[in-house]
């Protein structure tokens, strides 16, 4: 993290620029007086051998909400992600604000006070449950979902809607981050709401089950799937009847945490 402590108006563009240029990590913070910012440089672009994969994949299995969003990498990743993270804004959606873009690098503003760490949603719902507090656990989880809402009635999508993705701002409200592919480029709508839902089953339910809540939790799912539109319902309703071999999955710790949230994902969809 650099830091400027010089009272000034300050040019976002060239200091983008020269940051671009010098900083030795593609992301990086830089504190401003009494502003912090965050600064990414363009990556190496991606290679496409695991698209194919996951395409192949979601052929077999007859899951069109498991194909591929290709994420290039270098340059056009930038360029989705500034155009995303605009949209979303003039959306009324509170994402990280771009206060400046060239084609190799993007800075936004910090979403906490300058200089505090902000933590997702994810990391929030994890130390409720090791706090054994299950009102703050629903509370939290039922922000995701109405975070969902929001998005999904503005006409629009996450990138990856996993809990570490969404994170909790000073005043308790939830943003959202990490916009590098676009859904909506290559999927119906639909099917971008659906596969929203399913990754924050994915990287949520596992604590509902730890915390006891789960019961409570389908609840509450149910009536947060009431809410989407009928083409979302019937995407969801024949994606899940397809995962019905996610029953069989053990539930095992032994089998390791990853197949834990896939089993507690299916079980709070079920």
């Amino acid at each position: 993290m650099t830091k400027d402590t010089t009272p000034h108006t300050i040019d976002y563009g060239a200091l983008l620029q020269q940051q671009l240029a010098t900083q030795p990590h593609n992301v990086m913070a830089h504190v401003l007086g009494d502003e912090q910012i965050w600064i990414k440089r363009a990556a190496p672009p991606h290679g496409t051998g695991r698209y194919r994969a996951m395409a192949v994949l979601a052929g077999l299995l007859r899951l069109p909400v498991l194909r591929p969003v290709p994420n290039p990498g270098g340059p056009a990743a930038i360029a989705t992600e500034v155009q995303r993270l605009r949209d979303l804004a003039a959306h009324g959606i509170r994402v990280p604000v771009v206060l400046a873009a060239l084609p190799n690098g993007f800075a936004m503003r910090h979403l906490g006070h300058t200089g505090e760490e902000i933590h997702s949603l994810g990391n929030e719902i994890d130390h409720a449950v090791q706090a054994g507090d299950t009102a703050t656990v629903l509370a939290l989880w039922q922000q995701g979902l109405d975070t969902l809402a929001q998005v999904h009635r503005q006409g629009t999508c996450l990138s990856q809607a996993f809990a570490r993705n969404m994170v909790r701002c000073p005043d308790g409200e939830v943003a959202c981050i990490d916009f590098e592919d676009d859904p909506a480029a290559v999927l119906p709508l639909a099917v971008c709401h659906v596969r929203d839902a399913l990754c924050y089953a994915h990287s949520t339910a596992i604590y509902l089950h730890a915390s006891g809540t789960l019961a409570e939790g389908r609840e509450r799912w149910a009536a947060w799937v009431a809410q989407g539109s009928a083409e979302m319902r019937e995407v969801l309703d024949i994606s899940v009847r397809r995962m019905g071999w996610m029953r069989r999955l053990p539930a095992s710790r032994r089998l390791g945490r990853d197949l834990q949230r896939v089993r507690a994902a299916y079980d709070l969809l079920a």
